[in-house]
């Protein structure tokens, strides 16, 4: 059998979450719950496997635990105020 990328979960209290995604992304998470019973024999719901599938996609980006690291950025700012100079700043 082959192995997916994300793993058998583990046994947890179920929880109930709301997202808002595009038709194609839709359809793409339902096929995977799909390929995820053929292959583990148990039925999880999109909505189970999704904290599953940003954990491991978060744990995989190299950039983003360097990121965490070192210390993130100060939380609230947006990326747009991060990119501009400060008061007393020369520009170019």
């Amino acid at each position: 059998m082959a192995n997916l990328k994300l793993g058998k979960l583990p046994d947890r209290t179920p929880s109930k979450i709301t997202i808002t995604v595009n038709a194609d992304l839709d359809q793409s998470l339902k096929d995977y719950a799909a390929l995820y019973r053929e292959t583990y024999g148990e039925s999880e719901t999109v909505a189970e496997l999704i904290p599953f599938m940003l954990a491991g996609f978060l744990e995989g980006d190299r950039v983003f635990a360097k990121a965490r690291k070192e210390g993130l950025p100060a939380a609230g700012m947006s990326e747009k105020s991060r990119r501009l100079p400060g008061p007393g700043s020369e520009r170019d």
